[in-house]
């Protein structure tokens, strides 16, 4: 494991590379829509409702996970650089989930699902590595993970569903996100000046220069749901927005056919159910 930085970088000015893990698209049947809430609702310091590895139904993982002494430095903030689909049911985040752990398993070998916990864009969050939301709740230690290169042993990593390039997330999933980030501070005793970007840390577009733009607001929202607001004045950003769509190909559609068992009509002229793991940022 790379040892851990133990002084975040300044935000990242070098390129960044595209995040992708697997070429497709998702198909599911349809769901549910759940209406889209506003950033501004009444916060719970008990946080979101978090969905366990059981519930979502997770293999178990290939060797136990370790279990950390220490708390975590900061939290990563990601996105699954999926399609941003309108399918936002219980359904689909938990085949999200399960094809999330079949990709990181069974591509790139890894023992677990990467990160410690997934938003999908219907605002559900799941426990994403085994055991993360045990120690979440006790608050002491964390759990080891596979997330961000250099920060696994000293940061609490978060999936967001979606491609956050130049479309901002639907505003339910960002007001679970800064939630969940407000949970995991107020239990770690983290400020909320110590959420990131994977690109802060590693070579990668992740987690959307929309979504990293955001940043600055949340962790004002963070901070003001823990009762701390930040000193800081910062300005969000602009984002950069890049040439292609939002609208891509889904990076997880055969993972999702398999774990949903559901037929992928009209798919196969998409590329091969795997690309090399080296593409994995």
């Amino acid at each position: 494991m790379t040892s851990a930085l133990h002084q975040p970088p300044a935000h990242a000015a070098a390129l960044h590379t595209r995040r992708a893990v697997l070429r497709g698209g998702f198909v599911l049947a349809a769901g549910a829509a759940l209406p889209l809430a506003t950033a501004g609702r009444a916060y719970s310091a008990a946080g979101p409702n978090v969905i366990g590895c059981a519930t979502w139904g997770a293999r178990a993982a290939s060797e136990p996970v370790v279990i950390l002494a220490n708390r975590p430095e900061r939290i990563i903030v990601h996105h699954t650089a999926t399609a941003n689909v309108t399918d936002y049911s219980r359904r689909r985040a938990f085949a999200l989930a399960r094809a999330i752990q079949t990709y990181h398993m069974d591509a790139h070998g890894w023992i677990d699902t990467g990160q410690h916990f997934t938003v999908s864009r219907g605002a559900f969050v799941m426990e994403g590595r085994h055991n993360s939301l045990a120690q979440l709740r006790a608050g002491t230690r964390q759990v080891r993970a596979a997330h961000c290169v250099g920060q696994n042993t000293v940061a609490i990593g978060i999936e967001n569903e979606g491609t956050y390039t130049s479309q901002a997330p639907p505003a339910a999933q960002y007001a679970t996100l800064a939630d969940l980030c407000a949970h995991i501070c107020g239990q770690y005793g983290l400020p909320a000046s110590e959420i990131y970007g994977h690109r802060d840390f590693n070579a990668t577009s992740c987690p959307g220069d929309r979504l990293y733009a955001l940043l600055p607001t949340l962790r004002r929202d963070v901070a003001t749901r823990l009762g701390a607001p930040q000193a800081d004045q910062e300005t969000e950003p602009e984002p950069d927005r890049e040439q292609e769509a939002d609208q891509v190909p889904d990076p997880l559609w055969d993972l999702v056919r398999q774990a949903t068992a559901q037929p992928a009509a009209g798919l196969s002229q998409h590329g091969p159910e795997y690309l090399p793991a080296s593409r994995l940022s």
